[in-house]
C-alpha cells in the first residue's frame, strides 16, 4: 500500500472510530499535538475532541466520502477529505452537511499521525 492510500485508510479511519466511538482508535490515529479547528474557530485538542465525541458532544452517525486528496512531502502530508456527515454536535438537531476536513499528518517511527484537522464546509 502507498503512503498516499495508508493516509486515505486514515481518515476513513477516523470517521469509523467518531462514528463507533471508538476512543482507542482515535488515540491510535491522532498526535499528541492534535487540535480540531471547528467551522466556528473554535479549537480543541485531541482529548478534548476524543471526551466530546465519547460523550455525545459530538456525535457523528455516517460519513459518505466522495473526494480524498493527499499531498505528501516527505515526512509530512496533507489531505483534504471531503464526505457528506449525518451528525448531531453540540446540542443541535441532526443533519447532514458537506464537511470538507483539512489534516495535517507527520510521520514519526514509520506510522503516520494526524496533528491538524480544519473543518468547513465544500
Amino acid at each position: 500500500m502507498t503512503n498516499e492510500e495508508v493516509i486515505a485508510e486514515f481518515y476513513k479511519k477516523l470517521y469509523n472510530a467518531m462514528i463507533e466511538k471508538d476512543n482507542s482508535a482515535l488515540s491510535e490515529i491522532l498526535d499528541e499535538s492534535f487540535v480540531l479547528v471547528h467551522m466556528t474557530g473554535m479549537r480543541q485538542s485531541k482529548d478534548a475532541f476524543i471526551r466530546a465525541v465519547k460523550d455525545g458532544t459530538l456525535n457523528y452517525y455516517s460519513a459518505q466520502h466522495q473526494n480524498i486528496y493527499v499531498k505528501i512531502d516527505d515526512r509530512k502530508a496533507v489531505l483534504t477529505g471531503q464526505s457528506l456527515v449525518n451528525a448531531a454536535v453540540f446540542g443541535g438537531g441532526r443533519h447532514t452537511w458537506r464537511l470538507q476536513l483539512k489534516i495535517g499528518l507527520i510521520k514519526t517511527d514509520g506510522t503516520w499521525k494526524m496533528t491538524e484537522a480544519k473543518a468547513s464546509t465544500y
